[in-house]
């Protein structure tokens, strides 16, 4: 089951409106003040923010660009190998730079040619219903903040590796862009919580999680699996299954791991018929349906 506040490390903000990240005991930076207050003053920014006005965009540090650089670099040499051929168009269109993290408004400028999509900043965790049915307007909401630099190839949490070279390659691909703009209108008809989180789910274990077969070769397009260093290299390790819209739909899964189980398209075509279609005509009905046991 989709349990999105596990993803994210909560923020709060005091009656005198001073914004607190609250990272977990394991999280690589909690030791670290300097971070602590940077993340902080990261996660203000986002939440100052209001539609129409100018993205805020983020002094980054040396440190961060860095760690940007080295990030970039191991991933570019793994989607060579493992991502799938739409994802790997969709990347060289965007062209993502290699030396600097790139401003939500420079993402932003590289996508909108391309798919009509935008970024727009969050501090940290945006509810199911404001994140999915931001796609109906083809807006993405993005944290800024970088994981800790003592762990550059790790984040418990997602950071903005995980947003711009995992979701915004995948945003750069038409196809890819239209599925997430019928998750969102899916959302707009949706009253139920079940239908939500079965909405949730589905996406998790497609668009963030997803695989499919290609050239004789089972190959990524999932953000999740995009992003990350060492998930990328394992996934065709994992108990691959068919497409299945009711399995999918009510999985349990753990976040805090590698995912044993992933559900595998055998085609682009095949994802698109499959899961782009359910999302096409979503209804809370149909998930109460497919959420019934067998």
């Amino acid at each position: 089951m989709f349990t999105e506040g596990q993803l994210y490390s909560p923020v709060t903000t005091t009656a005198d409106g001073d914004v607190t990240v609250h990272l977990s005991d394991v999280h690589p930076g909690v030791g670290d003040p300097e971070y602590r207050a940077r993340r902080n003053a990261i996660a203000a920014l986002a939440l100052a923010y209001r539609p129409g006005r100018k993205l805020p965009r983020i002094d980054y540090t040396a440190e961060e660009h860095e760690v940007w650089r080295i990030v970039s670099k191991e991933l570019a040499r793994k989607h060579e190998h493992f991502a799938a051929g739409e994802v790997r168009e969709g990347a060289s269109r965007l062209g993502l730079p290699a030396d600097h993290v790139p401003q939500l408004d420079e993402v932003t400028a590289r996508l909108v040619p391309l798919t009509g999509f935008r970024y727009v900043p969050a501090a940290g965790l945006v509810p199911l219903r404001d994140f999915f049915g931001a796609f109906a307007e083809r807006t993405f909401h993005s944290t800024q903040y970088l994981r800790h630099h003592s762990a550059p190839l790790y984040t418990p949490e997602p950071d903005a590796i995980h947003e711009i070279i995992g979701h915004a390659n995948q945003l750069a691909a038409p196809r890819f862009a239209d599925i997430y703009a019928a998750v969102g209108a899916a959302v707009g008809r949706l009253e139920t919580d079940v239908a939500l989180h079965f909405l949730a789910n589905v996406f998790w274990f497609t668009m963030e999680f997803g695989v499919l077969r290609e050239q004789g070769e089972v190959r990524c397009y999932g953000a999740g699996l995009l992003s990350s260093f060492g998930e990328i290299e394992e996934f065709r390790t994992a108990d691959l299954r068919p497409l299945n819209i009711a399995e999918m739909g009510t999985a349990r899964y753990d976040i805090t791991h590698y995912q044993p189980i992933l559900y595998c398209a055998d085609s682009m075509d095949q994802l698109e018929d499959v899961v782009g279609s359910f999302f096409d005509t979503m209804t809370d009905d149909d998930a109460a349906r497919l959420s019934r046991p067998a």
